[in-house]
């Protein structure tokens, strides 16, 4: 007794104790239980042993002596003779003269030895001042410029003054430049007559731009500047500009 108080005691003590059994099979296979990086599922086992069950031999491979480096020796090199020879290409090709622009184009549309089609167009309609011409990917060309033909447009109803040549290919260049690096396959030039006269300029798809009075692009522009070259005269009449843009 403290204090006043009583205090008391049990007489017996009951104790209780709890028993848990754990699985620990787990830890032979952590992955059931993880959802982490290392995560399996069972689509992804059966993804795995279906491509195990797949006999390679069913699978044709490319035609070289290294399938594995075949894209980097590509790369490095720039052919594959055999398998990707790009005999069929675009040659585009524009020049100032006196009298005005010839801008003369191929018509085919063709990936590597196949030729998709002999009809193609590959000078665009900007506006009638001024032609866009294709040469790389036709999807990107195509797309691009008839959005270059919007742009055009938009400033003459804005502005009530057309586009000036310098300006559609500056306008271009910038367009290409903004998806630099992002796989856009296009060469063009851009041609047309403004208040300054006839002008040239050519639009790679790294965003560079150049004036000139002579242009050839796509994989034939090799040949077409020897014609040029050899030919080219300024001040030649419209019947041997004519001429040259056929050769």
């Amino acid at each position: 007794q403290e204090s006043g108080l009583k205090i008391r005691y049990p007489l017996s003590h009951t104790k209780t104790m709890a028993f848990a059994t754990m699985d620990l099979s787990f830890l032979s296979d952590p992955g059931v239980f993880a959802k982490g990086q290392h995560a399996e599922d069972d689509d992804a086992r059966g993804d795995l042993q279906m491509a195990r069950s797949i006999d390679i031999q069913s699978f044709p491979l490319a035609p070289v002596s290294s399938p594995y480096t075949f894209c980097e020796d590509v790369r490095k090199h720039g052919n594959a003779p055999g398998l990707m020879d790009f005999k069929h290409g675009t040659t585009t090709l524009g020049f100032v003269f006196k009298h005005g622009i010839i801008i003369a184009v191929d018509s085919r549309a063709s990936m590597g030895s196949y030729i998709g089609s002999q009809t193609v167009k590959k000078v665009i309609e900007i506006n009638s001042f001024l032609l866009g011409t294709m040469a790389g990917g036709a999807a990107d060309c195509s797309f691009w410029e008839r959005h270059l033909a919007r742009l055009c447009r938009m400033h003459e109803l804005r502005t009530k003054e057309r586009i000036s040549v310098a300006a559609a290919s500056k306008l271009l260049a910038n367009i290409f430049f903004q998806y630099k690096g992002q796989g856009l396959s296009c060469g063009t030039m851009v041609a047309g007559w403004d208040k300054k006269g006839p002008s040239l300029y050519m639009v790679d798809d790294s965003g560079e731009r150049f004036k000139g009075e002579r242009f050839s692009v796509g994989s034939g522009s090799p040949f077409a500047y020897g014609v040029l070259d050899s030919a080219y005269d300024r001040n030649m009449s419209v019947e041997d500009a004519v001429e040259l843009g056929r050769r």
